[in-house]
């Protein structure tokens, strides 16, 4: 098999960054239609992300914000986006790259859709020394993400129905224990040849 010289992953990755900004552009203009909201995990030390040194000493290298009840001025260029969250009762100001976006996650319709950073970097050349760790295996459990206060989360984010996952979530916060979630991968629905 020949070198792919024209990079089609990367190519097929921006066009995947081009569905986040659409749908942030239209929040924009429309607000957040019925149960949708989105889980958006990013690298706090990839090149353009401003966020504040308290931020960035919680999460050094992933963070998750949840963009569903509570946020404001939310702004969209071609290549970032920029919003206002709370955290801890403390406004903050957020302004990320799309292309420091490591995945983007809406569990009212169970849509999902993770980039391998590294990839992306390594194209531009502007790779750090160390690599990130990858994503784990589809068959790995991940811990079940909360519904409610942004937390740093795996960028590999589980998926069930959404009125299963949000009774389960609720089920877990009052006994005070996590269940495991499933990982379910986009390969699982490729077609294959």
């Amino acid at each position: 098999m020949g070198q792919d010289l024209i990079r089609y992953d990367i190519l097929a990755q921006d066009a995947l960054r081009g569905v986040i900004r659409k749908v942030l552009s239209e929040v924009i203009k429309t607000g957040l239609p019925g149960e949708h909201h989105f889980f958006i995990t990013f690298l706090t030390s990839a090149p353009g992300v401003r966020i504040s040194s308290r931020l960035r000493e919680k999460y050094p290298e992933l963070m998750t914000i949840v963009i569903q009840h509570q946020y404001w001025d939310l702004a969209v260029t071609d290549t970032t986006f920029e919003v206002g969250l709370s955290f801890s009762d403390i406004p903050e100001r957020l302004l990320i790259p799309f292309a420091a976006i490591r995945g983007f996650y809406d569990p009212a319709v169970n849509f999902e859709l993770e980039f391998d950073v590294r990839d992306v970097e390594a194209a531009n050349g502007s790779s750090d020394e160390t690599p990130l760790p990858l994503a784990p295996p589809s068959s790995a459990k991940l811990p079940r993400m909360p519904a409610s206060a942004p937390s740093k989360l795996p960028a590999k984010m589980a998926s069930k129905d959404a009125a299963g996952s949000a009774s389960e979530a609720e089920d877990a916060e009052e006994t005070g224990e996590k269940k495991p979630a499933e990982v379910v991968s986009l390969d699982a629905f490729r077609k294959k040849t």
